[in-house]
């Protein structure tokens, strides 16, 4: 009766000892999904981040574009001005 009862108590310790191995092997994979989805949504932050960078980069090229046009207009626009001036007050004198 002695070997019996022995043999129930290694049993129930295999049985435990198989439930809580399945445990941590689910906390484990539990844990290393949680990682991924992490890492998936920084890397996707990131793009968007990076995206956003470039669109706002590009505004600023162009709004330095448009700004350069403006000054050269602006500079001929002057000239012209300047010269119509120089002109018109030649004719007065």
């Amino acid at each position: 009766m002695r070997g019996m009862n022995f043999y129930k108590e290694d049993s129930m310790e295999t049985g435990m000892k198989k439930v809580f191995d399945s445990m941590e092997n689910a906390l484990r994979l539990q844990f290393q999904a949680n990682a991924e989805r992490r890492a998936a949504k920084a890397e996707q932050e990131e793009k968007d981040f990076r995206e956003r960078l470039m669109q706002a980069a590009s505004k600023i090229e162009l709004d330095a574009k448009a700004s350069d046009a403006k000054g050269t207009q602006d500079a001929v626009r002057r000239d012209q001005l300047m010269a119509l001036m120089m002109a018109g007050g030649q004719g007065l004198l």
